[in-house]
């Protein structure tokens, strides 16, 4: 879990990832009752304790599963107009009503997550193609 107490992630879970599992992860409340939670669940909790003792603050923020255009933007840290820009070249499917252009909070995560895989699929092949020698020159 290396890096969790430095990047920003959204959670989303779908329908199986909220099912708990029997002698899975728990939370255990003062009274000393065990709450089940679902494992995915117990990754976040995971990432909020490795960041806050690290020394850093934590954000919790609950978000609509589809989002303005707008908001899904300052949700994954993109500027907006850069955001939309993806989104009217089809990067990301949305549906527009009178005053508001919607995307699904799934599709913008999944999409995201595509994006940065790319970028470090690229750095890794760009840092790779050229090898440094034992002196560090290539």
């Amino acid at each position: 879990m290396a890096g969790f107490a430095t990047d920003s992630r959204i959670y989303l879970l779908d329908e199986d990832d909220r099912r708990t599992t029997p002698g899975g992860p728990a939370v255990i409340v003062p009274g000393g009752e065990r709450q089940d939670i679902p494992p995915a669940v117990y990754q976040v909790i995971q990432h909020v304790l490795e960041a806050m003792r690290a020394g850093r603050a934590v954000k919790v923020s609950p978000l609509r599963p589809e989002l303005p255009i707008d908001e899904a933007a300052d949700a994954i840290g993109m500027r907006r107009d850069g955001f939309r820009a993806y989104v009217a070249e089809g990067a990301v499917p949305f549906r527009s009503t009178q005053y508001v252009d919607w995307v699904r909070l799934a599709d913008v995560i999944g999409w995201n997550n595509e994006r940065y895989a790319e970028q470090e699929a690229a750095m890794d092949e760009l840092l790779g193609s050229d090898p440094m020698d034992d002196d560090g020159k290539s």
